[in-house]
């Protein structure tokens, strides 16, 4: 329990000072966070849902709190001038764990809509907060969320009206910022009521070279009718670690895309719950990752099919390469009664040396007789045929190596609903791949 005592000493000491720092609606569930964290512990490698990632030892350095708010010394709209040719996008920033009030005028929203805030919104929307906030992100299942419950004292709140449609994409980047080894935990809120349509990218970007660790809990609400993008691109450094869990509530004839890419990182431990509550819910789900070094990627997903004639597609793909580590465990539930329910999953992954690791353990779990369900994973090395073939036609051994890795991953980037972000991706995945560095034009976080 040592990594955990520390933790427990800290939320006992400074719990007042949390509180205070926060909103009402943020710390009702804070004590009951706190007792089932105190039960639970940090999970551990004999846990099934935790094999691949030995959380304690990730929590166990000693890392600075932000917990009395003071306010770091930047202005994200100075320091990050990245840009999407051909997609304007309503821009937001969180420094660390706190929502930036720098609002930039061109992030223009229809009549209705709340991007904001969540420790703010708390306080000006209570009854709209109240009614979502940690209602999927159960704390008594997960320990790593009961912590992220314990001390987020802000984050984002996103709130699309019904028969709203948020045109322009709405972006949100999450900035690493300090001086010493720091954490940061935030919550990000995203309700979608009947008809609503919105799409939404996340990035996650570290400013200094110290150690970061940073968890993450997003819960999202889709309404009947709703359609939702949701896209999260992290480009960090080899000294960051990252826990991030993902809630979403789907309802009937809702369509939700979720597209989680990791192409700079130390460690990442994604987890990602998709409840299918509605009938004719649709939910497509992609990840990608591309590691080196000693990188490691995991991601655990649960897809839950609770009623009839609802579908979901399921697609991850890892090129690992040096000493790196993958890891995904991805599981469909589909319950009694779910009849004529469409599932499918896949996990192919490519190791381009022998000392990279995949682990993958794709699962399906059905009670229902009239379905169409089908999973697999691949784990394999670049094809020898295939180098021969383009090196006999004048393409040097790296660029065929490149070419192929860019191929494999480029059916995920494909999943993108939006051109100017995919066009994008794809040089930016081709970059990753050539080991350039990503400098955006004018960004100062790149440099």
């Amino acid at each position: 329990m040592a990594a955990e005592q520390q933790y427990i000493d800290l939320f006992t000491q400074y719990e007042a000072l949390i509180c205070q720092q926060s909103a009402d609606i943020l710390n009702a569930p804070r004590a009951k966070a706190f007792a089932d964290f105190e039960r639970q512990g940090f999970p551990t490698r004999k846990q099934e849902k935790y094999k691949y990632t030995d959380v304690g030892k990730f929590f166990e350095p000693d890392y600075g709190l932000n917990l009395n708010r003071l306010e770091f010394p930047v202005n994200p709209y100075e320091v990050f001038k990245c840009d999407v040719p051909n997609m304007s996008t309503s821009l937001y920033f969180v420094v660390n764990d706190s929502f930036d009030k720098h609002v930039h005028p061109s992030a223009q929203l229809p009549e209705g809509v709340i991007v904001g805030s969540l420790k703010d919104m708390a306080e000006a929307h209570p009854e709209l907060v109240k009614g979502y906030y940690g209602k999927l992100a159960d704390t008594s299942k997960d320990a790593v969320t009961a912590f992220n419950t314990m001390f987020a004292q802000d984050g984002v709140l996103v709130y699309i009206p019904k028969h709203t449609v948020v045109e322009r994409p709405i972006q949100l980047v999450n900035i690493l910022r300090a001086d010493v080894n720091f954490m940061v935990n935030r919550r990000i809120l995203i309700v979608l009521e009947a008809g609503a349509q919105a799409k939404m990218l996340v990035c996650d970007h570290a400013m200094d070279e110290v150690n970061f660790l940073s968890t993450q809990v997003v819960e999202v609400f889709a309404g009947e009718g709703a359609v939702f993008d949701f896209y999260e691109l992290e480009e960090t450094h080899n000294s960051t670690v990252r826990f991030s869990n993902l809630y979403v509530r789907q309802e009937a004839g809702s369509n939700v895309l979720l597209n989680g890419m990791t192409l700079h990182n130390g460690t990442t431990r994604n987890t990602t719950e998709v409840q299918l509550a509605g009938r004719g819910a649709e939910v497509c789900l992609c990840g990608m990752a591309i590691a080196d070094k000693n990188e490691q990627v995991d991601n655990n997903t649960f897809i839950d099919h609770q009623v009839p004639d609802c579908t979901s597609n399921e697609l991850f793909k890892y090129v690992l390469d040096d000493q790196a580590v993958g890891a995904f465990a991805g599981k469909v539930l589909v319950r009694e009664g779910a009849q004529h329910t469409n599932s499918q999953q896949t996990n192919r992954n490519l190791c381009a040396t022998r000392e990279s690791r995949m682990y993958t353990q794709p699962q399906l779990e059905i009670y229902a007789d009239d379905v169409k369900c089908s999973h697999g994973a691949t784990v394999g090395q670049l094809d020898e045929n295939a180098l021969f073939y383009m090196q006999q036609r004048g393409v040097s051994l790296k660029e065929a190596r490149l070419l192929l890795m860019f191929a494999f991953v480029n059916e995920v980037v494909d999943h993108i609903r939006m051109d100017a972000l995919k066009d994008r991706l794809h040089l930016l995945v081709e970059k990753r791949f050539r080991g350039e560095l990503n400098k955006c034009k004018g960004c100062a976080i790149c440099k």
